[in-house]
């Protein structure tokens, strides 16, 4: 397996897509796992910045007549010493076809040239034997005579449980099989009912017949621009073992990826959404073209969100977020031309939404969940199994609660939305709402510069105003009503403030905003040192 790629620069953390590795390219053996037969099969991946592609082995035909490779058939001449030269597993007991398990170096089977680990035996001597058990093959082959006719074909998708080998054909061995059973080899290497007890010339390939080689094959590629990777089943909370599947934007699917080792699994994981984020990335740069300064889009990517089902029952779907200018977008599918962020299911004001990370997954195995650094509060039931959730609060209550496959993305979608909401603060400059107390309809505006302001809807006369720093507690009672605890800078005394809003929750999280965007002008270090991902993102 090779892995290449450039080693990250120190300043990466410092920008929106700090927090990725630099694209990977790289090839290795995994199992292509069939949920329906729940078998797996060996198949080679091969990465590059754009493309992962799926090859399976076959063989093929090299030089000579233009035979086809899917049925070849071969004349064995059994040797006094060393009998076929090969060995078989499988049988139609388990559902498989028998295979040619083993190759012994020099004896029958190799000098033909035409034989190969994972040949199918489909027919021996005129007699098909595609739906026969493994020890009917075994006894037809050790007495079908000194010459045995047989045709193959190679079987691309042979299930893991017969642990065939990928290499060359392996050493001479002695086994032998005495009762034979379909997952071991059965050695036809021996001599079997021999007629003729004088040597007979060795099989070799004929001067004009076709060669063949065992290649790998590229049977499917997916484009990396827009996919998504899930390691869950469908909907689920149940994560597949050191597996997941690769979902390419038009739908294709690599089927479920399986991989040896959990280590195996997470290089691939990384590897594969460090290439889907630089293309985002790219993505997001020719987007921002057609777009105003103050219309960028900051971050965007797939998420699933775990829907509440009538049932109460826990699912989850893929959803494609973006922050871009004012909004946070969500998506059933990613926008792909200008016209399509009109489509998008929801969109948000980036100054009334609350970004809040619950669980994130640390080395020592323990759940860490957390608030962020001004905590407005709010329980969720959090049974579910997946490490790197957060929600996003929106108006009138309301919430989203998204997860991501990795540490790393959740760290980027924390930063984004940090850095979405302060330059939206920054540009908006203020954010006015209408209230009401004791029957008098006012206005409330929270304003970057002046801080808190309330004024007489109608005569415009201000009632009171005072600094964010003067902002010393809030309650509220859920609905809408809200109580705002101010300092007088004069008497030092607290003064409290109440008012009524249509939708409270949309103006808690404007509050919010407006004073970490101003506590990040004055002391961006603090608000980075609040940063739960990213701590966990360093400390790994």
């Amino acid at each position: 397996m090779s892995v290449a790629g450039k080693q990250p620069a120190p300043a990466a953390l410092e920008r929106p897509g700090s927090l990725l590795v630099p694209t990977w390219t790289k090839t290795g053996i995994a199992l292509l796992y069939d949920e329906v037969s729940e078998n797996a099969y060996d198949i080679r991946l091969k990465l590059t910045k754009e493309v992962l592609t799926i090859q399976k082995q076959d063989v093929v035909c090299v030089s000579g007549s233009d035979h086809s490779a899917n049925h070849r058939t071969v004349t064995l001449r059994r040797q006094p010493v060393g009998g076929l030269g090969l060995s078989i597993k499988g049988g139609a007991e388990h559902k498989v076809p028998v295979v040619i398990s083993k190759i012994f170096k020099d004896q029958a089977a190799e000098q033909t040239g035409m034989l190969f680990i994972g040949d199918a035996i489909i027919q021996v001597n005129g007699i098909n034997v595609e739906s026969a058990t493994h020890e009917e093959v075994v006894h037809l082959l050790r007495n079908a005579g000194d010459e045995v006719t047989i045709t193959v074909q190679y079987l691309r998708e042979a299930p893991s449980f017969l642990k065939l080998p990928l290499g060359s054909p392996g050493p001479p061995s002695d086994h032998s099989s005495g009762t034979s059973s379909p997952l071991f080899d059965s050695g036809l290497h021996l001599n079997g009912n021999s007629t003729n007890t004088a040597p007979s010339s060795p099989s070799s390939p004929i001067a004009n017949e076709p060669k063949y080689e065992k290649r790998w094959l590229d049977t499917l590629s997916v484009p990396l621009s827009m996919a998504r990777i899930s390691r869950y089943k469908t909907g689920t909370d149940k994560l597949r073992s050191n597996a997941f599947e690769v979902l390419a934007l038009d739908g294709v699917s690599t089927g479920i990826l399986q991989f040896y080792t959990a280590q195996e699994s997470a290089d691939w994981l990384r590897a594969m959404s460090t290439n889907i984020s630089d293309l985002t990335l790219q993505n997001m740069k020719m987007a921002n073209k057609c777009c105003s300064s103050s219309d960028q889009v900051i971050h965007m990517g797939w998420v699933n969100e775990r829907l509440e089902g009538t049932d109460s029952s826990q699912l989850y779907k893929f959803k494609f977020l973006a922050l871009k200018g004012s909004s946070f977008y969500i998506f059933s599918t990613p926008p792909v031309s200008t016209l399509d962020w009109v489509r998008a299911e929801k969109i948000y004001n980036l100054c009334e939404v609350l970004f809040k990370i619950h669980k994130l997954w640390l080395a020592d195995d323990c759940w860490l969940q957390a608030n962020l650094y001004l905590g407005i509060h709010q329980d969720f039931d959090l049974e579910d199994q997946r490490p790197y959730c957060f929600s996003v609060l929106v108006g009138h209550g309301k919430s989203h609660y998204f997860n991501v496959e990795l540490g790393s993305e959740l760290a980027m979608w924390e930063k984004s939305f940090q850095r979405a909401i302060f330059l939206e603060v920054q540009r908006t400059g203020s954010k006015t709402y209408m209230c009401s107390w004791q029957g008098d309809t006012l206005c409330f505006t929270v304003d970057f510069a002046l801080g808190f302001t309330c004024f007489d809807s109608k005569t415009k006369n201000v009632l009171w105003r005072f600094k964010f720093s003067q902002l010393k507690g809030s309650s509220d009672d859920g609905k809408t009503r809200v109580k705002l605890l101010f300092q007088n800078l004069d008497t030092k005394q607290i003064e409290t403030k109440e008012l009524e809003f249509q939708d409270l929750t949309a103006v808690l999280h404007c509050i919010h905003s407006f004073i970490a965007a101003k506590v990040a002008s004055v002391d961006p270090v603090f608000i980075d040192s609040q940063s739960i991902a990213r701590r966990y993102m360093y400390s790994n």
